[in-house]
């Protein structure tokens, strides 16, 4: 995950709709099931997913009445103490 793509993400979704986002989540996890693509296609495919997911959980905060900047921290402090444990 990138923390700048998941902010640039969710600049889209406020300027939009997470309609579009989710659309595009379904779309490349249908594409993953195509035999056609390689180990590395697949591993790009994936974190792209992941920044798509993690700038819907952030819109989901700033929905709630968070700033961008503490929505974008909190959301990579709890991942990083996913990771962590």
């Amino acid at each position: 995950m990138k923390l700048p793509i998941i902010k640039h993400l969710q600049q889209f979704i406020a300027d939009n709709d997470e309609d579009y986002v989710l659309e595009t989540i379904e779309t490349l996890e249908y594409l993953t099931e195509s035999s056609a693509l390689k180990d590395e296609e697949l591993d790009v495919i994936g974190e792209l997913i992941s920044n798509f997911y993690g700038a819907l959980e952030v819109n989901k905060l700033v929905k709630s009445g968070m700033e961008q900047k503490d929505a974008l921290n909190a959301f990579m402090k709890r991942v990083l103490g996913s990771i962590d444990k």
